[in-house]
């Protein structure tokens, strides 16, 4: 099949690309190379592809890429906490004007197939809880005030107690809680007003969890966490770690991030609606940090924990991958030794600032 990807010189796009091409199927890429991304085409860029190097919002450019598609893996986005809120007209351009633009073409086109969207964890805002008294509970946003108290863990809303974090399944309500997390969940609801006006669509909202490995940009506020650790160690600088480190995410190598990708276009059944991708493993944002330094070696600066917070962040937030594997069978294959390790030595792609 002929596959479009959008954003797939990026990095998740760009193994996606890989995967695809190695599958066998036919590859076309839209990417903007954006300035504030990239210095020119990737060295990566795979040349079994065929690319067109033009923007998600040009409705001319992408209906020209749709031509002869049959299935579209939509990974262009701006991604990150970013810098501060005057980034919101930003991440609502590339990200939900670029899902609208590139949703009208497949209108006009007449597209029968499936189309994967990248979508986030982030539109869980924070993950699932439970308190021993109310059971599952969903904790508000975190006040400054707790913060700066550095009393970090939500408590129950109906009791004050302590509660307990649990994997979130995709049924759980969605919560975003900062101007990326918004776009990501806009994406979703676009698709899905799509899928109920055309017959033969099915969009699968991939809810990717902390993605990490080669070809991650350096040196950018818009890159994951585990990029901005890795960077920080090959300056010879510390990690620093905001709050006391023990915040629980779910790290997964791109490599299975691309997999899931190839899962959801190939799959006997096409799955409509959303699914985490995750490794089902939770870690500390701190034990992130030590693996990275452990693999960088002895003479690696060990990661600091500075405290200090950033409000539109979340405490924990975790998943469950079983609806996943069982709709499109897929599974995180990559460990968490294995993957920090190689991504400890993997080389990173260099961010370019605009001007």
């Amino acid at each position: 099949m002929r596959v479009l990807v959008t954003g797939g010189a990026g990095f998740i796009g760009s193994h996606v690309v890989d995967t695809l091409a190695e599958a066998g199927h036919e590859v076309r890429v839209l990417d903007a190379l954006l300035p504030s991304v990239h210095a020119g085409a990737p060295e990566f860029c795979n040349p079994a592809a065929e690319y067109v190097w033009a923007d998600v919002t040009d409705g001319d450019a992408v209906a020209r890429a749709l031509v002869g598609v049959d299935m579209v893996s939509h990974q262009a986005a701006m991604v990150g906490l970013g810098v501060d809120f005057d980034d919101v007209v930003d991440y609502v351009h590339h990200n939900d004007t670029g899902t609208a633009t590139l949703l009208r073409a497949l209108h006009r086109n007449a597209f029968r197939g499936r189309v994967v969207l990248a979508s986030s964890m982030v539109v869980y805002g924070e993950g699932r809880y439970s308190c021993p008294r109310h059971g599952v509970v969903a904790p508000g946003p975190r006040r400054a005030v707790d913060l700066d108290a550095r009393r970090y863990e939500p408590p129950c809303p109906r009791c004050g107690a302590a509660v307990r974090p649990e994997p979130v399944p995709e049924s759980a309500p969605v919560d975003p809680r900062n101007v990326y997390a918004a776009t990501k969940l806009q994406q979703e609801l676009l698709c899905r007003a799509f899928v109920r006006e055309h017959d033969g669509v099915t969009v699968t909202a991939l809810r990717y969890h902390n993605v990490y490995g080669p070809r991650m940009p350096r040196d950018t506020p818009y890159a994951g966490v585990a990029s901005l650790f890795r960077s920080a160690l090959a300056r010879g600088d510390a990690p620093r770690i905001f709050e006391d480190g023990g915040q629980r995410r779910d790290f997964v190598h791109v490599r299975d991030v691309a997999h899931a990708n190839l899962c959801a276009l190939t799959a006997d059944v096409a799955y409509d609606g959303a699914l985490n991708v995750a490794s089902g493993e939770p870690h500390t944002v701190l034990e992130m940090a030590a693996a990275l330094a452990d693999a960088f070696g002895a003479g690696a600066p060990r990661p600091e924990v500075v405290g200090g917070y950033r409000l539109g962040d979340v405490r924990h937030v975790f998943a469950s991958p079983a609806r996943a594997a069982d709709r499109i069978g897929f599974r995180a294959e990559v460990s968490f030794a294995d993957g920090m390790h190689g991504f400890a030595h993997a080389r990173q792609r260099t961010a370019v600032a605009t001007s």
